[in-house]
């Protein structure tokens, strides 16, 4: 027999993916144990209920992500360094934690009125004020333009990195390193060949 807490770390695997694929309000205890190949019953065993679960599944996903965007933040890099290593650590959250991440994009704004959930509201306020430094320090010392809106890039950036939780699957074709290399190509870079490019081609 598995250890419990290895057993219980299976279980909120499946918990996961059944929430993340239907809901949580559509999710019930037997669906779930059902994916698991359990009888409701059983899955009570190691859980109270279907709330207990999802709290250790965002909980667990969000302190994992704040380890690796803390760690970041303590090097002392410069802001653009700073935004590829935090882009670069949410594409290896997202490997780790993709059905997670789902959840959080999905429910997280009708959770957060719940008092069990209540750390919702202050985590997306403290991703918000990590990732508006960064940007702002970097257009103060000339790394980003100053063109742009601040909140508006924030957004851009922030929706272009995790809405690939709808689409990455762990063990594809890209790690989630080249994953991130090509997303911050892209966002820094561009994907149009600069002017002097094309005409260099031409010739």
């Amino acid at each position: 027999m598995r250890p419990a807490p290895e057993r219980r770390r299976e279980l909120l695997e499946v918990a996961a993916e059944v929430f993340a694929a239907q809901g949580y309000d559509a999710t019930t205890v037997r669906r779930i144990a059902d994916a698991a190949g359990l009888l409701a019953g059983s899955l009570y065993y190691h859980f109270d209920s279907k709330e207990s679960m999802l709290d250790e599944i965002l909980s667990g996903f969000l302190d994992d992500l704040w380890t690796r965007y803390d760690a970041v933040l303590a090097t002392g890099l410069g802001p653009r360094e700073t935004l590829e290593a935090l882009v670069t650590a949410s594409f290896r959250e997202i490997d780790r934690h993709r059905a997670a991440v789902a959840i959080y994009q999905k429910e997280s704004g009708q959770l957060r009125d719940q008092p069990r959930f209540g750390y919702l509201a202050e985590a997306q306020r403290r991703l918000e004020r990590a990732w508006l430094r960064t940007l702002e320090s970097g257009a103060a010392s000339g790394d980003f333009r100053t063109d742009l809106d601040v909140r508006l890039t924030y957004r851009f950036v922030r929706d272009t990195v995790w809405v690939a939780a709808s689409w990455y699957r762990p063990g594809g074709r890209h790690s989630p390193e080249e994953t991130a290399r090509q997303y911050l190509s892209m966002v820094l870079d561009g994907v149009a060949l600069r002017d002097r490019h094309r005409r260099t081609n031409k010739e």
